[in-house]
């Protein structure tokens, strides 16, 4: 049995998913369908081995896809900082985390999320990585403009 790389697009991200195609089954006179290692389903995927290292990095990616959308409006001084914060909870944490209940999660998977999601509010906060702010400060800034 040899893997060939195999790449598809997923409709949802439109991001190529190379995976390795490890045999072809025959499932009718016409029909022919190809057993791969990971394929994207409705946005997340999905592994043979039932891993989910490659499910976050999906997430991960489909919540900077949103944030990006959403940077003139979560960058903005105008709009105050609970509203950027409540939008930022609503409509990229909500995407980067769908699905999330159903994940058998490791440490490594939750350290990525974190370093993701603190990532994202210190750029909607304008602090950069220069100014080597700790992230439980970034934390605590999240935290009040979430629950005011």
């Amino acid at each position: 049995m040899s893997k060939v790389a195999k790449s598809f697009i997923c409709s949802g991200c439109l991001n190529p998913v190379t995976s390795a195609v490890r045999t072809s089954v025959d499932i009718g006179a016409s029909a022919k369908s190809e057993l791969v290692d990971k394929l994207c389903y409705l946005g997340d995927m999905l592994s043979v081995d039932g891993d989910t290292d490659a499910a976050v990095e999906a997430r991960i990616r489909i919540g900077w896809n949103k944030f990006r959308e959403l940077v003139p409006l979560l960058t903005n001084k105008d709009v105050s900082l609970i509203v950027r914060g409540r939008l930022y909870s609503s409509c990229v944490r909500s995407n980067m985390l769908h699905g999330s209940e159903t994940w058998p999660v490791r440490k490594e998977n939750v350290v990525a999320l974190q370093r993701a999601e603190m990532r994202m509010v210190g750029y909607m906060c304008g602090v950069k990585l220069k100014n080597r702010l700790p992230s439980k400060e970034l934390r605590e800034r999240e935290r009040e403009t979430r629950y005011r």
